[in-house]
């Protein structure tokens, strides 16, 4: 693992808060296209559902996700799909072939049996109002969020996977890798230079912080290593600063990440790191600087 990790530079970016756009939970072209099923569709669909990687995932790939797939392919995202990258409860991750290259396709599951966890992170956040516990509503809801989480990370100078389009619960984004592997989760690595790692992991969650996000489940296994730079992943449950829980979400990541380190070699305190993050303008490391010369 290299012993330099680059930091992005951030974009100029307005006031935190939740200045969001209200996110639209009606029928999208996906479900029109799933109930209308025409003859292009259907073929879609079996070519689809005969590729070995979802004959055993025939949960994940319902009639609208294949729509929503068939519409991403239409639209010219997606060209052919590849392997998964990862599988979790409430989604998949898979490598897709794209006009400019690979790109990652992450599909959220419409019938994921347990919701709890995910209220968590909506409840008191105002795009979610009214939305209920109908699981198609929040599970759309969830990818849209994932795609403004991305997009207001990466305008703050944070590493992310680039969002590149996003239909129903079918999110497309940039693949972080190369060609015979996934990118490395850091938990999966020997870390060479801690402190340098460490001081990049917080600069980013400082970032978030003063863009108004807060993760809500950072660790050591969503922050990956793509080339010489760290990137955050899985920003679906990333929430706003004024989330009535963000205050202990927050601690939660800073915990996290300083109890990782600390088991690097590192002398770092949750305290420390928590005061770094919520600090307006933190006092520049010399350390760090002399590394990004």
């Amino acid at each position: 693992m290299t012993e330099e990790y680059g930091l992005l530079e951030p974009d100029e970016e307005g006031a935190p808060g939740d200045e969001w756009e209200e996110i639209d939970v009606a029928d999208t072209e996906a479900d029109r296209i799933a109930r209308k099923q025409d003859r292009e569709f259907l073929e879609f669909r079996k070519r689809i559902k005969n590729t070995e990687q979802f004959k055993v995932e025939a949960s994940v790939f319902d009639d609208a996700t294949l729509g929503a797939l068939y519409k991403l392919v239409q639209d010219g995202y997606i060209d052919a799909f590849g392997g998964p990258i990862s599988t979790g409860k409430e989604a998949n991750v898979y490598t897709a072939l794209a006009p400019d290259g690979e790109v990652a396709v992450k599909v959220y599951r419409i019938n994921a049996s347990d919701f709890k966890q995910m209220r968590e992170y909506l409840e008191g956040d105002p795009r979610f109002e009214g939305i209920g516990s109908d699981k198609k509503k929040v599970v759309v809801a969830w990818t849209k969020k994932e795609f403004a989480n991305l997009e207001r990370a990466r305008k703050a100078g944070v590493r992310v996977p680039e969002p590149l389009a996003v239909e129903r619960n079918v999110l497309v984004m940039e693949y972080l890798g190369g060609e015979t592997q996934r990118a490395q989760r850091l938990n999966e690595v020997h870390v060479e230079n801690p402190q340098t790692a460490y001081e990049v992991v917080r600069e980013y969650a400082r970032r978030l912080y003063a863009a108004g996000l807060i993760h809500g489940d950072l660790s050591e296994y969503n922050i990956v290593v793509t080339e010489s730079e760290l990137a955050f992943l899985d920003l679906g449950q990333a929430i706003t600063v004024h989330h009535p829980n963000s205050r202990e979400y927050l601690e939660r990541d800073c915990h996290n990440v300083a109890a990782f380190f600390r088991r690097q070699g590192l002398e770092v305190s949750d305290e420390e790191l928590l005061n770094y993050v919520t600090e307006a303008d933190p006092t520049p490391n010399a350390d760090l600087d002399e590394t990004q010369s």
